[in-house]
């Protein structure tokens, strides 16, 4: 099934849905997609109590700061022939992995938030608890459901065995805040290539094929980048949170956030379209689709070795924006 045809099944019960780590950055998207494929969330979870977002969706949903209140209830509802059938996950990155294996526990299907888990072999042993319920882990990954994206990967493979010139740079400026919160440390977030760009890995390994070779050039608190050798593409990529290194057009305007992708020198335009990418994500999993623990594994696994990878040279081929921070 084309994800980008994936809809709700019209006039099917309305699954019932939680959600943990109701505070963060993207768990409104995630009560939107709950609320436009018509469904419902009853119950929510965070030790962060600024939720008002959630009267705008779902102000009958019942809200909890502390996990162990939220397991009983949940377990509770299970009880009364009224479990839920999907728990959303928007928790920080390094309880991903437990609060998963509790979806699974509670007999509901688990919607992820990127990164998945932060290593390798976590996804394996997810894949054994998985086999052992009737319950599955889903990841969202949107940008596998842009239509430019989906238009780029036909492309690639209508070109056949050829090796691809691809440049990648995204810089979203972070104030103090960020190195002082759980996305500043290593063990929680994962770093700069795990927390902000793995959806890229993820997107590029979809589009170009499997991960053949890795060079890392910076490996920093606020920046990482280096190169990756893709089976039909060389990839130069530059990630960080720091606005120092913004280009000076972007400076001069005053703007905070800069995203380029170019092939073979073109860029690659696809700032727009993400409004609906997950509701669209929700669609796709509601109509027996999704994103499984083994589409997972790749951009987990390079994420992984970037993250544990000394820096190299600036020799050969490298991102250009390494010598802002090297020079």
């Amino acid at each position: 099934m084309d994800p980008t045809e994936a809809q709700a099944v019209p006039g099917s019960t309305p699954k019932r849905f939680a959600l943990i780590g109701a505070a963060g950055f993207v768990a409104p998207r995630h009560m939107k997609a709950i609320r436009e494929t018509s469904n419902v969330l009853v119950a929510a979870l965070d030790p962060n109590d600024s939720v008002g977002v959630m009267d705008s969706y779902f102000p009958e949903a019942d809200f909890f700061t502390e996990f162990e209140r939220f397991d009983r209830h949940i377990d509770k509802l299970r009880r009364k022939n009224k479990k839920v059938d999907f728990i959303s996950i928007c928790s920080p990155n390094y309880l991903h992995d437990a609060h998963i294996r509790f979806a699974l526990r509670s007999g509901a299907h688990a919607i992820c938030e990127k990164p998945l888990v932060l290593n390798p072999w976590n996804v394996d042993a997810l894949a054994e608890i998985e086999a052992e319920t009737s319950s599955r882990i889903y990841n969202i990954l949107q940008l596998r459901l842009h239509p430019s994206i989906i238009s780029l990967r036909d492309n690639i493979s209508r070109a056949g065995s050829i090796t691809h010139d691809v440049s990648i740079a995204y810089i979203t400026s972070r104030g103090r805040w960020y190195h002082s919160s759980w996305k500043g440390e290593l063990s929680k977030s994962g770093g700069i290539a795990t927390n902000i760009g793995v959806h890229f890995f993820d997107m590029l390994s979809w589009v170009f094929g499997a991960v053949e070779g890795s060079t890392v050039h910076l490996n920093r608190p606020d920046c990482a980048a280096g190169c990756l050798q893709l089976t039909n593409a060389r990839i130069r990529w530059f990630l960080s949170v720091n606005a120092n290194h913004l280009p000076d057009a972007q400076k001069r305007k005053g703007q905070r956030t800069y995203r380029s992708i170019t092939l073979g020198g073109e860029e690659i335009e696809f700032s727009d379209g993400f409004t609906d990418l997950h509701t669209d994500s929700y669609r796709h999993i509601l109509s027996g689709g999704g994103f499984r623990l083994d589409e997972a594994r790749s951009a987990v696994g390079t994420v992984h070795q970037i993250r544990n990878a000394q820096e190299s040279p600036l020799t050969g081929d490298f991102h250009p924006f390494c010598r802002l921070v090297r020079s």
